[in-house]
């Protein structure tokens, strides 16, 4: 009979890294041109103003600007109603950007 134990299988203990999905840039924030706002897979947030949709589905900023999302309402094909969630970019001006600059200070 052995006296040694056997060791241990760790076949596993292995697993994939993350993918690092999801919004990045929220709702309120100012984000610069080309920056990634929403990372998905899939159409989960669908591209609105001054943004456009990257061939891996992110959704990335046209111009420099405010990130704001809005829930719009759209008929399917199948009649029903759907829920779906825009992400918009409100572009900054001088002027604005001045005010926001004065208001962090404070």
């Amino acid at each position: 009979m052995a006296h040694k134990k056997s060791a241990g299988s760790t076949t596993n203990v292995r697993d994939s890294q993350s993918q690092r999905l999801g919004v990045k840039v929220f709702g309120g924030q100012i984000t610069a041109t080309g920056s990634i706002i929403v990372r998905q897979r899939g159409t989960r947030f669908f591209p609105g103003a001054n943004t456009f949709l990257g061939k891996d589905h992110s959704i990335h900023a046209a111009t420099e600007g405010r990130v704001s999302f809005s829930k719009l309402k759209r008929r399917g094909f199948d009649g029903r109603l759907q829920q779906r969630t825009r992400v918009d970019l409100s572009p900054i001006t001088k002027a604005s950007a001045k005010k926001t600059a004065k208001a962090s200070k404070k």
